[in-house]
């Protein structure tokens, strides 16, 4: 298939004053957002999405699980359309762009098509998937894995947040429940722009991160039982430190992920201890480990590891130890072709690029299970994100959403 020549841009002012339009819908209280997925202001910027959608002459489709599909359509009624999105939902003290410059940048690139007054074989759907972050209905990424097929539609509804209110009956509440079948629909291919959420791309000076693989996760929550007892009439000889128990096990945790360095990482981020009193020695302590690698063989290890060597430091300290494996998914691979589309998109608009690692799960991750799928990815500052302080440029913006715009012009095929 012919490449579309690398003197076709994008908007980049357009996109991002498109940015930062949305950023005003669900303000945070230190500059960034807090638009939780199924709340008012969702609703609120499903409706802008749609508005901007409609008037790039676009058709919108909504399915039963409140994703959005935005279609330009294509000269061939038969040929399967290529997707392009990410979501537009935040955590509670969330950055501007997380997810939102994946669905923005798709919508940059249907109206760049129709300034060009290109047309291509494929039809072209940019995507808004619902509830990628977790943070109100666990887990991440869930409308995605109802598409995909790694949850059930019913099980989904039924996930509560803090409150209790049901995901099922939050979607009606704001009027973004549809009628389609969800995973009903085919693609050619999936194409997901994301800003990286981790410091590399910056530290190398790289433009952009061709997004070869999905880290593989495992949580296993560890509950270490000692016994309670007064700090200071307790000799040291006569104490069950539930506490010191967990602490020699994360220095493990620490261990292990080192030993295979450098794509993967481990560290306990869910930590509670009881009684959590200032003068009683922990009775009890209850952790989740986070282990995350590129290679399954590499988690197993982890995981394999992190049991035994936490069941030795428990027997030797007379605590005993319990362990749960409370979630997690296999690595992905990415789709060569689509990833070979990043890269040369890369190449042809001179911009420096490397092979990159996700880190972070992304709804592209499911998506490859169901169709060919790749992610281009942008440096941020300091690699922050999930933080109103998270930051991008205008160039990087710009960047990444022409390579993208290339990679899916390219895959949807001009016509001449």
């Amino acid at each position: 298939m012919a490449a579309p020549g690398e003197n076709l841009r994008i908007d980049g002012e357009r996109l991002w004053e498109s940015l930062m339009e949305m950023a005003k819908i669900g303000p945070g209280v230190a500059g960034g957002n807090n638009r939780q997925t199924l709340t008012d202001e969702d609703a609120e910027g499903r409706a802008l999405f749609q508005k901007w959608c409609e008037d790039a002459g676009c058709t919108m489709g909504l399915d039963q699980m409140g994703n959005m599909f935005a279609r330009r359509e294509g000269t061939d009624p038969d040929a399967l359309p290529v997707y392009v999105g990410s979501h537009l939902d935040t955590q509670p003290t969330g950055g501007k762009y997380d997810g939102i410059l994946g669905v923005l940048g798709g919508l940059e690139l249907i109206r760049s098509l129709n300034d060009l007054d290109i047309k291509t074989k494929h039809p072209i759907v940019v995507t808004n998937w619902t509830n990628e972050e977790g943070t109100r209905f666990a887990p991440a990424m869930l409308s995605s894995g109802v598409f995909a097929g790694m949850h059930t539609q019913d099980w989904a509804y039924d996930r509560v947040d803090a409150e209790g209110k049901r995901f099922g009956d939050e979607l009606v509440r704001i009027g973004w429940k549809g009628e389609e079948e969800v995973g009903a629909r085919k693609m050619h291919a999936f194409f997901e722009l994301h800003i990286e959420q981790g410091p590399i791309l910056e530290a190398e000076g790289v433009d952009i991160g061709v997004v070869t693989h999905g880290q593989g996760l495992s949580w296993t929550q560890v509950t270490i039982t000692g016994k309670d007892a007064h700090t200071g009439s307790t000799p040291m000889p006569m104490r069950k430190n539930a506490g010191l128990g967990m602490a020699r096990v994360l220095e493990k945790v620490e261990e292990i992920a080192w030993s295979h360095k450098p794509h993967a990482v481990g560290a306990a981020g869910h930590i509670d201890v009881y009684p959590n009193s200032r003068n009683v020695i922990p009775g009890k302590a209850v952790f989740t480990v986070d282990f995350r690698s590129p290679d399954l063989a590499v988690i197993e290890d982890m995981e394999k590891r992190l049991r035994e060597d936490a069941t030795k430091i428990c027997e030797d300290m007379g605590l005993e130890v319990e362990f749960e494996k409370v979630g997690g998914f296999d690595p992905v691979e990415f789709d060569p072709e689509c990833v070979g589309a990043i890269r040369s998109a890369a190449e042809r608009l001179g911009y420096s690029h490397m092979n990159i690692v996700s880190g972070a799960g992304h709804d592209a991750c499911w998506i490859n299970r169901v169709a060919p799928s790749a992610m281009v990815m942008c440096p941020c500052v300091d690699g922050l994100s999930h933080n109103e302080a998270e930051e991008i440029s205008k160039d990087w913006a710009r960047a990444g959403a022409e390579v993208l715009f290339h990679a899916v012009v390219e895959t949807a095929q001009i016509v001449e």
